[in-house]
């Protein structure tokens, strides 16, 4: 799958683009375009790429892309409904006549923070859902007004950077591509025992030079990355299945439950029957 540099166009007679994406599964390759980008989700569940960093997403879900930081979604094994997300893009050019004016220096900062995305906690996201919503059908003027409301609101919210503090967003097109073939290789294959002959060989690199292109990406390593991506899809089936530990380790591809277990651990900072059972006490 080709990367894509993506422009993007306001919505008609609006200086930014506001639009729902409806679908059985996001489309979007890994990509970046200048605009930021702030994004929810009303529906379905998988696996959020922004940067460096990896993380689950569900209904309720709030990020912050800030200008060219590679980003994606992807769903990932059965879903029980489509895709729904509202998005909101805009050029920094919007906001630069007022950005050093007063009132907007908590828009100004937390658009900085955005280099490395921002991560609303839901509780808070819930509380501009409807704002997003009504946005879709506001008269160009009014939606300008809502959506710098809605900016100066998430200002209050708690919130947390996502990639790490030293991920470069000056990635080429050919490296892009080569981080699309590798998610999408690690979501057909991760169960599976991969090897990193089979990845380097997959994106046409030797194994060496796989292996300081991913780190030097990615700022970890290969094999670190697929334990997390196991971790996460582990974490998804502890939520929406009734499968015990041990299967479900069996299924994202660990053989050894104990090895499970400290891979959980280690990402995740407790055990797999805590987690479930945090969950279900919520």
């Amino acid at each position: 799958m080709k990367a894509e540099y993506r422009s993007i166009s306001p919505s008609p007679g609006s200086s930014f683009r506001t639009s729902i994406f409806e679908g059985k599964e996001f489309i979007a390759s890994w990509h970046f375009h200048p605009q930021y980008e702030l994004t929810y989700i009303l529906g379905s569940s998988g696996i959020r790429y922004v940067g460096d960093n990896m993380a689950n997403f569900e209904y309720g879900d709030l990020v912050l892309v800030g200008s060219n930081l590679p980003h994606c979604w992807k769903t990932v094994g059965e879903q029980k409904e489509e895709v729904r997300c509202i998005i909101i893009q805009w050029d920094e050019d919007l906001l630069t006549p007022w950005l050093e004016k007063e009132e907007f220096q908590h828009i100004r900062q937390m658009m900085q923070l955005a280099s490395r995305g921002i991560h609303f906690p839901k509780e808070e996201a819930l509380l501009v859902e409807k704002k997003m919503l009504e946005l879709i059908d506001l008269p160009p003027f009014e939606r300008l007004l809502s959506f710098l409301q809605i900016l100066q609101e998430l200002t209050k919210a708690h919130h947390s950077c996502l990639a790490g503090e030293g991920f470069t967003t000056n990635l080429t097109v050919k490296e892009s591509e080569r981080v699309n073939l590798i998610y999408n290789y690690v979501k057909e294959y991760y169960n599976r025992q991969i090897t990193l002959e089979d990845v380097a060989q997959k994106i046409a690199m030797n194994k060496d030079s796989f292996c300081r292109f991913f780190k030097k990406t990615f700022r970890k390593s290969f094999f670190e990355f697929i334990n997390e991506y196991k971790i996460s899809m582990a974490t998804k089936m502890l939520i929406n299945t009734d499968l015990t530990a041990s299967e479900i380790g069996y299924k994202v591809g660990y053989n050894n439950l104990s090895f499970f277990n400290r891979q959980f651990n280690k990402f995740v900072q407790m055990s797999p029957s805590k987690y479930r059972k945090m969950y279900r006490d919520i």
